[in-house]
């Protein structure tokens, strides 16, 4: 049976696919990351139908990840601007691209991001929040947190020990 929905699912991840997991969601966030804001240009720029993007808009706004200013009355035309919810979703963004870039890009990297204070192309590298080292995923391990109600979440043989 087909998932409709993950909204009742105890996990972050799921919780993040509800809110952008369908397609053409992220590009639409990406392009809103990349300035965009009007409902046209991103029809233009991703080639995706009407209907399609008026129901992509409207559940990014619908979650907070976007929110719509009236910028002309009559017809009523709108900006559709990042929310702190939506500009956060830059490192899942940057994260997917560079994947693109290693496993999908033969001719390389189709955009590259340029860190404005040194002025050199930057990469999204993981590090520990508290000492600051570089983090692989072999070297993390799953562990419950305070919003878990599933003791299942976590398969029982990697609760114990790093991934590998």
């Amino acid at each position: 049976m087909r998932r409709t929905s993950f909204e009742d699912m105890n996990c972050s991840l799921a919780q993040c696919l509800e809110a952008v997991g369908e397609w053409w969601t992220l590009l639409i966030v990406r392009d809103a990351l990349f300035g965009v804001t009007r409902f046209d240009d991103f029809r233009d720029r991703l080639g995706i139908a009407r209907n399609v993007l008026t129901q992509r808009l409207d559940r990014l706004v619908d979650h907070g990840i976007l929110t719509k200013q009236a910028y002309q009355r009559n017809p009523v035309r709108y900006d559709y601007l990042l929310t702190d919810k939506g500009r956060s979703l830059w490192t899942v963004v940057a994260a997917m691209r560079q994947w693109g870039d290693r496993w999908a890009a033969p001719d390389g990297a189709p955009v590259e991001t340029v860190h404005i204070r040194c002025g050199h192309i930057a990469t999204i590298e993981p590090v520990c929040s508290e000492c600051g080292e570089r983090v692989r995923a072999r070297e993390l391990r799953p562990v419950l947190g305070p919003g878990a109600k599933d003791m299942a979440l976590i398969p029982e043989r990697n609760a114990a020990g790093p991934a590998r």
